[in-house]
């Protein structure tokens, strides 16, 4: 059932940065409705690698991409934000001093601010073009991340792909399942350590390669993987017994209907004012992987500090005519919503 919302700032993606900004935003009283596309929050910590280790977050020499959400959320949490999830924001529409915000499932969110936490954008796996994909896609057959690696433990991996997750999560899986990487040719993108590491792990009979090979062809029925046909560009075919297939062939992203928001947009990224993250419409800002401006590094730990610099900066605009006397947290506490 679609439902109208009023609050103070409509936060649009709930990755590392977006759920940052609820707290930012919170330790200065202001509320916040939480909106994302995927069906949980975390972004592409969530989705693409929960279990891989993030090793620039300040005070986690090394922390798990699920883990740091995990921690993001308990922090938020006082805040008590509303969350839209499973839905994009498809209008954004200016009323007042404030703004509109209409979700793809009829919910309209009334916000004093926007502040556009979208990080790449909307993205999706790049998906192999094969006869039958969807039927093993909707089994978890065929999977284009790992959420849980001991979901694959005793079983026949094959993995495509030649960048760092491909490589990464061979190495990951091979302990564990019977698994075969694939990949076009001998030469991959991935980190020079991680491909020797391969390298080694296949020369041991740990991994075994199909190198030059390409996706061909499932078999199975009902959903269960049987075997993954491969050939190579002279058409010769090899048939390799497999349960599950992953296929890391990057992510297809776009900003979506943002880009028709009258934005102003360098390369697919939104234009900021480094000092309030402001864009060229006020009231609107941008942090994180899809803003930019001179000097900007696509870190986590900057999308952070981004976030608290939004949340000052849009202060005045929840709280017109009154003041802000900035205390550090460890003085002044958690505030709660």
């Amino acid at each position: 059932m679609s439902q109208s919302i009023s609050t103070d700032v409509a936060i649009i993606g709930a990755g590392p940065a977006g759920l940052f900004a609820v707290f930012e935003c919170g330790m200065l009283k202001m509320r916040c409705v939480l909106i994302d596309t995927l069906e949980a929050t975390g972004g592409q910590c969530s989705a693409l690698y929960p279990e891989k280790p993030i090793y620039d977050v300040p005070a986690y020499p090394s922390i798990l991409a699920g883990d740091l959400i995990e921690r993001l959320e308990a922090q938020a949490a006082p805040f008590a934000p509303v969350k839209l999830l499973g839905q994009r924001v498809d209008g954004l529409q200016r009323e007042g001093d404030g703004f509109v915000l209409t979700t793809s499932a009829g919910h309209q969110v009334r916000a004093k601010a926007v502040l556009i936490a979208a990080g790449a954008g909307a993205f999706g796996p790049n998906r192999p073009p094969l006869a039958g994909l969807e039927g093993f896609e909707a089994s978890g057959a065929v999977r284009y991340m790992v959420t849980k690696r001991e979901a694959f433990r005793g079983k026949r991996v094959v993995i495509a792909g030649g960048g760092d997750s491909a490589v990464d999560w061979a190495l990951s899986l091979k302990d564990i399942a019977q698994v075969t990487m694939v990949h076009r040719r001998a030469k991959f993108r991935a980190a020079p350590e991680s491909a020797a590491q391969l390298e080694a792990a296949a020369a041991r009979g740990e991994i075994e390669m199909a190198i030059p090979y390409q996706l061909h062809g499932l078999e199975g029925a009902d959903g269960a993987l049987e075997a993954v046909i491969l050939a190579t560009l002279k058409g010769e075919e090899k048939r390799v017994p497999a349960d599950h297939l992953l296929a890391f062939f990057g992510l297809s992203m776009e900003l979506g209907p943002i880009a028709e928001w009258g934005l102003g947009l360098e390369h697919h990224h939104i234009v900021v004012n480094p000092a309030t993250l402001e864009s060229n419409i006020p009231g609107v800002h941008a942090i994180g992987d899809v803003a930019t401006y001179p000097g900007k590094l696509k870190l986590i730990l900057q999308g952070f500090s981004e976030a608290a610099m939004a949340a000052h900066a849009i202060h005045p605009r929840v709280f017109p005519g009154e003041a802000l006397h900035f205390e550090y947290s460890t003085s002044k506490g958690v505030a709660t919503a």
